[in-house]
């Protein structure tokens, strides 16, 4: 429930990788406590929401996770298109991954909202016997990319709630206190709905 008096921040979160990285089970784990070691991928997209209460906001996640697969992609701009907050995954174990992943920041820079907060989720964390990128890597290319990197175990449940609070945190920090500021993007009033601050 929100504070009295506690902006209330409204944010869509995008999450972006490769098939198989464990975007679904990462979302699972954190919005409803659960995981499958079986997860059917993602056809399109699926919608989640969650609410987060930080001393400073209430943030109400709008979760988009996007699916993986190749023939999806061209259906991803419309998911992270005015999104707050992004979530590139790889999977430590696959280093194709973490260049797919290199790949979706790309494009995130060409396309995104330029005040998006955006995370380098390095997952599958509890596979650190097969691990095939370092995290000094992973690190490196979320620094020079202005994003925060994380290790995950959805299987674990390792940092997913640590991620999600650090993102929660970050938009409370950008967001204006002032009830009328009502979007981190100077875009026009029409599409201001997707990241505003309430109350």
């Amino acid at each position: 429930m929100a504070k009295p008096g506690n902006k209330i921040i409204q944010a869509k979160l995008v999450l972006l990788g490769d098939m198989g990285t464990g975007k679904t089970s990462l979302v699972l784990r954190f919005v409803k406590g659960q995981f499958f070691n079986h997860q059917e991928p993602t056809i399109g997209a699926a919608f989640f929401t969650q609410i987060l209460s930080l001393t400073e906001a209430t943030v109400k996640f709008d979760i988009w996770d996007t699916a993986g697969q190749e023939r999806y992609h061209s259906l991803a701009p419309m998911y992270y298109r005015g999104a707050a907050a992004a979530v590139v995954v790889y999977d430590i174990s696959t280093k194709d991954t973490f260049v797919r992943a290199k790949k979706w920041v790309e494009e995130l820079q060409r396309q995104g909202n330029l005040s998006m907060v955006m995370a380098l989720v390095a997952n599958k964390s509890d596979l650190e016997s097969n691990r095939e990128v370092d995290a000094e890597e992973g690190e490196e290319f979320a620094q020079e990319n202005g994003m925060f990197y994380m290790e995950t175990s959805a299987r674990t449940a390792d940092n997913i709630n640590e991620l999600f609070y650090e993102i929660a945190k970050r938009l409370a920090k950008a967001c204006p206190s002032k009830p009328n500021a009502m979007s981190l993007n100077n875009e026009d009033q029409s599409r201001r709905r997707s990241f505003c601050c309430l109350g």
